[in-house]
C-alpha cells in the first residue's frame, strides 16, 4: 500500500524537523479516532491541547506525531516518531496545501445553508462510479476540518469532494482558496446562522464566496430557484468566474427537474442536465434531494464525467443518521413509520420536510404527524420564523404537530387548535407525550436543531418497538 505521507514529505510541507524515518496511512486530530499507522496532529485549541493526548495516540497505533513542543514526559523509544513544527495548526494547513498541490484529481467544493452534507455524499457516490474518490468525512467542514480533509486525500485520487461550512462572515473564501476547486456548488441560501449576519442577502454573499478558490477555467453551480440567484450570479462573476450553471425547477435553469415520483425504496427522478434528458432512481425521499442531485450531475458533466454512470450510482444514496432515515415502529396493534430528521433544522428545511410529508400522503391512510424542536441561531427574527412555519404545515395537510422548546412554541400558538398535538418545555418532556399518542398507521417525522436534542424523541419512539410487543403478550 502506498503511504499517504512519509516523514520527509511531511517535514518538507510543514518546514518541520523529523526525528525518525516513518510513514503514515492516515491523519487525525483526535486521539480517540486514531487508527494504526496514522499521523496524530497535536492541535492546541481553546478547550483542549492535543499535546496532552500524545500517549493515548501512540497507544492506539499512531506512527507519527506532529507537535510544536516536545512533551515533558515521553518514552525514549517513541522519540523518533516526533516531528517538530512552529505551530501545529499552521502545519496542518500546510499539509493540506501540499496534498492539494500534488494531486491531479478533479476537485469539487460544496456549501449551502442546508443540504450540503447530503449532497456531498451524493457527489461521492457519483464520482466513485467513475474512479477513486476522496471526500470530506462526516461534516468536517470548518477551519480545522477542511485542511484535515485535504491532508487525508490519497495521492491516487481521481476526484475530490470537499464540504465547506460557515457560521460567521468571512469563513468560506479562505477555505475555498485552500481547496482550489475546479467546480463549486451552492445548494441553497436561507435564514440559517442569521444570528451572525445582517440579512439573508449577506448570507448569499458569503455562500457565493466559495467561488473565490476557482481557477480561470472553474465552474460555479448555483440554485436557480433561490430568490437571491441574481445576487449569487453577480457576486460569483465578480470573483472572476466565467462559467456559471444553474439548477432547479426554474425554466431558465440549465439543469432542470422535470418530475419526481415516490417509490417503495425512494424516488424516481427525471431531469434535464445541461441539455441532456436523464431518468434515475434515488434511495432517499424529498424533493430537496432530487433538486440537489441536479447539482451533483451537473458537476459530473462539468468535469467531463459519465453522467449516466454517476446517476445510476445514486440509487444507493441513503440518508445518514438523523438526516431523513426511515424506520418501522412495531406497536401493539400495527406499525407506524418514523422519519428521523433530528440532526438539524432551519425554516427552509422544515418547510421541505412538510412538503415531503404532503407528497407522501398519496396512498397513505394514517395520520401525518410532525414533531418539531427549536431552530437555533436565527437572531431577533426567530419567533416570527418559527410561527411562519404554520403556512407550510397547513398547505401540506399535516394532521398533528407536537412541539418542544420556547421558540417553537410560537408555532404551536399560531396553529389551529385541531392541529396542536401537544407542547412541552423540551424534548425530554415531550417524548412520553408523543409515545402515548402514537397510533398504528401514523407517519411521524421528527426535526429540530441539534441543540434541541430531538434525538431523545426518536429514541423514545424506537423504544416503543420493544415495549409494545411485551405489553401485548402480557409479559
Amino acid at each position: 500500500m502506498t503511504a499517504l505521507w512519509t516523514a520527509s514529505e511531511i517535514a518538507a510541507a510543514t518546514s518541520g524537523q523529523p526525528t525518525g524515518r516513518w510513514s503514515v496511512q492516515g491523519v487525525s486530530i483526535d486521539s480517540r479516532t486514531i487508527a494504526n499507522d496514522d499521523l496524530f496532529v497535536a492541535l492546541q485549541g481553546p478547550n483542549h491541547d492535543g499535546h496532552a493526548y500524545i500517549g493515548t495516540a501512540l497507544a492506539a497505533g499512531a506512527a507519527g506525531i506532529l507537535v510544536h513542543r516536545e512533551p515533558k514526559t515521553f518514552s525514549p523509544s517513541n522519540k523518533d516518531k516526533l516531528l517538530l513544527v512552529k505551530d501545529t495548526f499552521t502545519a496542518l494547513n500546510d499539509l493540506g496545501k501540499a496534498a492539494r498541490a500534488r494531486s491531479g484529481a478533479k476537485i469539487v467544493a460544496i456549501t449551502g445553508s442546508v443540504g450540503k452534507t447530503g449532497t456531498k455524499e451524493a457527489l461521492k457516490l457519483a464520482f466513485d462510479a467513475l474512479g477513486p474518490t476522496h471526500a470530506t468525512a462526516g461534516n468536517l467542514n470548518n477551519h480545522w476540518g477542511v485542511p484535515l480533509s485535504l491532508a487525508r486525500m490519497p495521492r491516487e485520487s481521481r476526484f475530490g469532494v470537499f464540504e465547506i461550512g460557515m457560521n460567521h462572515p468571512g469563513e468560506i473564501a479562505p477555505l475555498s482558496k485552500l481547496v482550489r476547486p475546479h467546480v463549486s456548488i451552492v445548494t441553497t441560501v436561507a435564514a440559517v446562522h442569521l444570528e451572525f449576519f445582517e440579512s439573508v442577502a449577506a448570507i448569499a454573499d458569503e455562500k457565493a464566496s466559495i467561488a473565490a478558490g476557482l481557477g480561470a477555467d472553474g465552474v460555479a453551480i448555483l440554485p436557480a430557484d433561490s430568490e437571491h440567484i441574481d445576487r449569487l450570479i453577480a457576486y460569483t462573476r465578480g470573483l472572476g468566474c466565467k462559467t456559471i450553471y444553474t439548477f432547479g425547477t426554474n425554466g431558465n435553469a440549465q439543469s432542470r427537474l422535470v418530475s419526481v415520483a415516490f417509490t417503495q425504496t425512494g424516488m424516481q427522478v427525471a431531469a434535464d442536465i445541461l441539455g441532456s434528458r436523464i431518468t434515475f432512481d434515488l434511495g432517499v425521499i424529498g424533493k430537496q434531494w432530487a433538486l440537489n442531485t441536479l447539482a451533483v450531475l451537473t458537476a459530473v458533466k462539468a468535469v467531463g464525467g459519465d453522467v449516466q454512470a454517476g446517476a445510476a450510482a445514486l440509487s444507493r444514496l441513503a440518508p445518514t443518521k438523523g438526516r431523513g432515515t426511515r424506520s418501522i415502529i412495531g406497536l401493539a396493534h400495527g406499525t407506524a413509520t418514523l422519519i428521523d430528521d433530528s440532526y438539524n433544522a432551519s425554516p427552509i428545511s422544515v418547510k421541505a420536510l412538510a412538503d415531503t410529508l404532503g407528497q407522501m400522503r398519496q396512498g397513505h391512510k394514517g395520520r401525518l404527524v410532525l414533531v418539531l424542536g427549536d431552530m437555533l441561531e436565527l437572531g431577533p427574527q426567530a419567533p416570527a420564523l418559527h410561527a411562519d412555519l404554520s403556512g407550510a404545515i397547513l398547505a401540506n395537510g399535516i394532521d398533528t404537530v407536537f412541539t418542544a422548546g420556547p421558540l417553537i412554541e410560537h408555532l404551536h400558538n399560531a396553529l389551529p387548535r385541531d392541529k396542536r398535538g401537544g407542547h412541552a418545555k423540551d424534548s425530554s418532556a415531550l417524548a412520553p407525550l408523543i409515545s402515548a399518542s402514537i397510533q398504528p398507521g401514523d407517519l411521524i417525522a421528527v426535526k429540530g436543531s441539534n441543540g434541541s436534542r430531538m434525538s431523545i424523541v426518536v429514541e423514545a419512539l424506537h423504544g416503543l418497538a420493544h415495549a409494545m410487543p411485551k405489553a401485548a403478550n402480557g409479559k
